[in-house]
């Protein structure tokens, strides 16, 4: 089978391929871009399997004159530039002994011990720069039904990097048919080995997490977290509920999939913490959270967030409610976002100061958003 994609015709992909086929090695792509093209998804990232070993493919590429950095060089793995385009070449590998965390690997010399130690089997297909398939494991089948399934024996590739956990969950919310339901193994494997979780960096967890949430529906695939104990393990007190009520809501309002607003559906013990969200997304989490159990009217949480986040929490009120979201209530938040309060505190002064000043200030502007922000400077000051 031969696939055709624009990628593959771009210049520098043929040449760094072209670059390790004339010094004698194979080149092949792997992963996330051939995956992608089978199942008609964006590609995003072009990494490359070889048997040529890293100092080999330094060689090649720096004789050519491309930029090499040595990204995870003790692990087989370099970037290359090529036309300002990172390509990560990896030599073909295998896992002599892994602790749930990384892997001591050794290089291998063909492409199907490559494919064994890879996570699933939509993710050990390969292609040439001609577009021709190279599939040792026969995953081809398992992602034309978009069927996920680990490669080999799950429990041993879950047990290799207890991470592969929240992957299975986060690419079936991607790429799994959700009619077909989950793979009775792997969710087994999954399920036993839960604790493993614990073995994680917040930051790998945090990351997977944000995936996750970022599909266009990751509700079944979390729900499937929570039943097997997953979800708690790494968000205690989180809970599911009100999760695919948002997800609706975002489709019916034409709102774009929020992973920090979906992250606020959930809820749960000190979030930003455990899943090490950045400042910026902890104080959202933080506000978003906060203002949908407010019981501010829309128009106010536009006004108090932003146009953004003041669309989020009139969705996450709603989701938490069970309930549709109120006509024209994103219409209002949005005009809240765009109000300005027409009078500032060199107004009041100097008949006003100190914590009157700012009783005052708070007052007139309760009285402004309770108007629908029509009351204007002059009424303000009267």
């Amino acid at each position: 089978m031969r696939i055709s994609a624009p990628w593959l015709d771009r210049p520098e992909v043929q040449h760094v391929c072209a670059l390790l086929e004339a010094a004698g090695h194979r080149a092949l792509y792997v992963g996330g871009c051939v995956r992608n093209t089978l199942l008609d998804h964006p590609v995003s990232d072009h990494d490359l399997s070889t048997d040529a070993h890293p100092e080999r493919v330094v060689a090649v590429m720096e004789d050519a004159g491309l930029k090499v950095i040595p990204t995870g060089i003790e692990h087989g793995t370099v970037t290359v530039l090529a036309d300002g385009e990172p390509f990560e070449i990896t030599t073909f590998r295998h896992d002599i002994e892994t602790d749930g965390r990384r892997a001591v690997v050794h290089f291998a010399d063909t492409v199907i011990e490559d494919a064994r130690r890879r996570d699933f089997t939509m993710n050990a297909i390969y292609c040439d720069r001609y577009g021709e398939i190279v599939d040792p494991l026969n995953g081809m089948p398992d992602l034309r039904a978009r069927r996920l399934r680990f490669v080999g024996r799950a429990t041993e590739r879950v047990k290799e990097d207890y991470l592969r956990i929240l992957r299975f969950f986060r690419f079936s919310a991607w790429y799994a048919d959700p009619e077909q339901g989950i793979d009775p193994e792997s969710l087994a494997a999954c399920a036993a080995n839960v604790d493993g979780l614990g073995r994680i960096s917040a930051e790998r967890i945090g990351a997977e997490m944000t995936k996750l949430l970022s599909a266009p529906d990751p509700s079944q695939a979390v729900s499937v977290m929570q039943t097997t104990g997953v979800l708690g393990a790494i968000l205690p007190g989180s809970d599911v509920t009100a999760l695919p009520i948002l997800v609706h809501l975002e489709l019916q309002t034409g709102q774009r999939p929020d992973p920090v607003l979906r992250l606020a559906a959930l809820g749960g013990e000190d979030v930003a913490n455990r899943l090490r969200l950045s400042k910026a997304d902890a104080r959202r989490l933080e506000a978003i959270g906060a203002a949908a159990r407010s019981g501010q009217r829309a128009g106010e949480l536009g006004y108090r967030l932003g146009a953004r986040d003041g669309a989020a929490a009139v969705l996450l009120h709603s989701a938490l409610l069970g309930v549709t979201v109120p006509e024209m209530a994103l219409e209002e938040a949005a005009a809240g976002a765009a109000a300005e309060f027409p009078i500032t505190a060199r107004d009041l002064m100097p008949r006003f100061h100190g914590r009157t000043l700012g009783d005052e200030m708070k007052a007139r502007e309760r009285r402004w958003i309770d108007s629908g922000f029509r009351l204007g400077r002059e009424d303000l000051l009267a």
